[in-house]
């Protein structure tokens, strides 16, 4: 049983040190202040279980908690994925807050969409075109939803995943990568409607 616990806990700690790494690197791609610790807030969840974020809002306290999967040595390219778009929805929520705004669910699914593509399609240095063509056929074509069609949910993710495919299009067009990540920038501090009226427009 502590053998058990034991493996758990360097997992949760894995997690966490690797979601503290995509948490500065979304925070210094959108020029983002930085928030809380999100490797405070990581927990590792039950077998089979897919990434959640745990909100509990009251009057004056917002409370957080980021559920994970367990990582395989080395993680697979779903379960990074899955720790992406749970920090995205994690700095999503605190930015929003910090700046006294809203959020809403399509909001953090269009976001975390887009923010897997900007991390796996930018360096540091450059905006990788040679490959963000291969990037969108993984991320945004051969997609599996655990969510049936025509279910509240399932039509979310639906919409989330078509309006990301088309930011990615969009900045197939901006070759100069500070004019695609301003663009980036502009789109992460939309709300829903704005968000949605710039992917359409892409």
């Amino acid at each position: 049983m502590g053998h058990r616990t034991d493996t758990r806990q360097r997992n949760a700690s894995l997690s966490g040190e690797l979601a503290r790494l995509v948490q500065k690197r979304i925070e210094s791609f959108y020029c983002l202040e930085p928030g809380p610790d999100v490797g405070e807030f990581v927990r590792q969840s039950e077998d089979g279980m897919r990434e959640s974020l745990v909100l509990r809002e009251d009057s004056d306290a917002l409370e957080l908690l980021l559920m994970v999967p367990k990582l395989s040595s080395p993680p697979s390219l779903d379960e990074r994925m899955q720790l992406v778009e749970g920090v995205s929805h994690f700095v999503y929520i605190a930015e929003r807050a910090r700046v006294g705004l809203p959020a809403t669910v399509l909001e953090l699914e269009l976001q975390a969409e887009v923010d897997k593509f900007v991390l796996l399609a930018f360096d540091e240095a450059s905006h990788s075109f040679h490959r963000a063509e291969s990037i969108c056929n993984a991320l945004f074509r051969r997609v599996r939803y655990v969510h049936a069609a025509g279910t509240e949910n399932g039509e979310r993710y639906r919409l989330a995943n078509d309006l990301a495919a088309r930011v990615s299009r969009r900045l197939f067009g901006l070759r100069a990568r500070a004019e695609a990540r301003r663009w980036l920038i502009r789109f992460y501090r939309s709300g829903q409607t704005e968000k949605i009226r710039l992917a359409r427009a892409a």
